[in-house]
């Protein structure tokens, strides 16, 4: 019966290792989940910087200057077509145009800057979705002509803290779609055909690692967006090149730089406040768009790429977390379990960094969490658990000296008479030989008595224990049925309750006789002491082939299935057993189930609260 409860208690434990795992999972991607997750990415993002290296990208900046001495906003047009004819000398490998030009402007603008795109080599202008994403705001055919390719400009923000850590490679408004400004002009440089598959995209030589399911699962990713690549920023300790129209308009040799570079043209100024986004490295201070877009080349051109790490790896994880978390608490003391629940949450802190020093990126959060919930949930069942076992304690100590006290007071009426008997043996020398007698066959009984007592309790231990073989006599079942109903009569007439035997089968059992007497006989009593005056207590038989089963069933106060669960428990009595007032030990149903098992045989209650109890015993007949 413990290794029952002990399973079912490991089980639950189980479970509830299994719910933390599952509630971790579902928590960490939640909208704050995933918030905190971008928080934890963010720092191993300046954790594990990458080894400078010198970019392919350059910046044409239209900085706060060069604004000022182009007359503002209205002049970036003609500030982008000096900044454009400044470096088209240089021959750099594309350039990507950051700056919407879906309506038309004024003429002399208008044609200055259509005379650069002209001499602009690879020249790759923007696209806009428009508000409602019912389509898109493209460049004028004037300067659309020019261009060998059109890419999109979002780089959308995470929707939960709105940083800049993923670019969606390709948007769609209606049947229109566009790659990002960033991957045409890595298509334009690398050259060759872009093929699609679920899982990657490849471009010539190269394999960008965007499958159609990744972009649902990065951070931000609408369901227009239909394949996304993570940002890797440049490490702080390097700056993207920048060089302002301003610059080149005052020292023009500075085109030199952009020689052979991929360059990104844009507004660079802290006024364009609609143009700069916080990104993973951001402490306060917006990056303005167009370099985020350089940034996105740099990955794609260096194939720096972190992906996200499999669901299934993740949840597999939480799992075994959970399990090093949780079953120490099963299995060992409280200290080493503690131990092992602190390396479970050290060790969900370090698989994210680990991860993400070889590009991976592992959602630190739901392992976190699942070992957390794991080792609080685990250390609570012990605390239950441990308390459970010790109150049990408590009350088996309780109900043992009570056991005690009982068995000391059955064992004082034997050994009073044979005291007082011996006394008055000793002390009148002229004691007629009659009552002397008398006296000599009293002392015998009781002595008998005590030691049949004491025998039965030392035998039934020692045959649980494996100490001792038991008998193997062949006896009839109806003489021992017989013999147990003559000796609980008298008992039973106090109280006036009629015992009804029914036929027994002439069978024969193999066994212990005084053994399974002392079973059937404890079975009536108890059935006797817990019945109300005037009632009746059947004693039944039924044979199946070589099997029987003898009932007594009774009329009395009955339990419940918990208690019932707990009957044949040393020292268990119920508690309305208790509040009868009869004497009992608690022990008698152990040592009955005791030799019943030892017989062979097993035991099996029904009962119901106020409606009474029925014990049978199944047993092997002798062939």
């Amino acid at each position: 019966m413990r290794w029952l409860t002990a399973t079912k208690s490991r089980i639950a434990l189980g479970i509830l290792l299994s719910a933390s795992a599952g509630l971790g999972l579902f928590l960490g991607f939640t909208a704050f989940g995933r918030q905190i997750n971008g928080y934890a990415y963010d720092f191993l993002f300046r954790l594990d910087q990458p080894k400078p290296w010198t970019p392919d990208a350059i910046v044409l900046a239209l900085d706060e200057k060069t604004l000022t001495e182009y007359g503002g906003l209205r002049g970036m047009r003609v500030a982008l077509a000096d900044g454009l004819e400044y470096i088209a000398g240089a021959h750099p490998k594309a350039v990507a145009i950051d700056l919407i030009l879906a309506d038309e402007g004024e003429e002399r603008s208008d044609a200055r800057l259509e005379t650069a795109f002209s001499k602009t080599p690879n020249l790759i202008l923007p696209a806009d979705l428009l508000p409602d994403r019912s389509g898109w705001e493209e460049p004028i055919q004037r300067f659309r002509k020019y261009a060998v390719q059109v890419g999109h400009v979002h780089a959308d923000l995470d929707k939960y803290d709105s940083v800049s850590r993923a670019l969606p490679l390709m948007k769609a408004a209606g049947k229109v779609r566009h790659w990002a400004l960033a991957f045409e002009a890595f298509h334009v440089v690398h050259g060759g055909e872009i093929e699609e598959s679920e899982s990657d995209l490849r471009v010539g030589n190269f394999t960008v690692p965007a499958g159609i399911r990744d972009c649902f699962e990065a951070s931000g990713c609408g369901a227009e967006s239909w394949r996304t690549v993570r940002i890797r920023y440049i490490p702080q300790s390097m700056t993207m090149p920048q060089i302002s129209v301003a610059e080149l308009k005052h020292n023009p040799a500075l085109a030199s730089r952009f020689a052979g570079k991929v360059v990104f043209a844009g507004v660079t100024a802290q006024t364009a406040v609609r143009d700069r986004w916080m990104t993973p490295y951001s402490n306060g201070e917006s990056l303005p768009g167009i370099e985020i877009h350089a940034n996105a080349y740099e990955t794609l051109s260096r194939g720096s790429f972190l992906t996200d790490v499999p669901l299934t790896a993740v949840l597999v994880t939480c799992l075994l977390l959970a399990a090093m978390a949780g079953l120490p608490y099963a299995w060992t003391a409280i200290w080493p379990a503690n131990a092992m629940a602190l390396l479970s949450v050290l060790a969900s802190q370090a698989i994210p960094a680990i991860a993400f020093h070889y590009s991976i990126v592992w959602e630190y959060l739901p392992g976190t969490l699942t070992a957390v919930l794991a080792a609080v949930s685990a250390a609570a069942w012990r605390h239950i658990i441990d308390r459970r076992r010790l109150q049990n304690t408590e009350q088996e100590r309780s109900r043992y000296q009570r056991a005690m006290q009982f068995v000391t007071h059955e064992m004082r009426t034997p050994l009073t008479a044979i005291q007082g008997s011996s006394e008055l043996i000793s002390r009148y020398a002229t004691m007629p030989e009659a009552k002397r007698k008398q006296m000599a066959e009293l002392i015998n009984s009781e002595s008998k008595r005590l030691a049949k007592m004491i025998e039965t309790f030392l035998s039934v231990e020692r045959l649980s224990a494996g100490q001792m073989e038991m008998k193997r006599e062949r006896f009839s079942l109806p003489g021992v049925v017989e013999r147990c109903v003559q000796r609980a009569t008298p008992v039973a007439e106090r109280k006036q309750i009629r015992i009804m035997q029914e036929e027994i089968p002439q069978v024969d059992l193999l066994g212990d006789v005084e053994l399974m007497e002392y079973a059937i006989y404890n079975l009536l009593t108890n059935a006797v002491k817990y019945s109300p005056r005037e009632t009746e207590v059947t004693v039944s038989c039924r044979q199946d082939r070589d099997r029987l089963q003898l009932s007594v069933r009774d009329q009395g106060i009955g339990m419940t299935k918990k208690e019932v669960s707990r009957i044949f428990e040393k020292f268990y009595r119920t508690k309305k057993a208790e509040e009868t007032g009869e004497l009992g030990t608690g022990i008698g149903l152990s040592i009955v189930e005791q030799i019943v098992t030892q017989h062979g045989g097993s035991i099996h209650v029904e009962s119901e609260p106020g409606r009474g109890s029925e014990f049978t015993l199944e047993l092997k007949r002798a062939l």
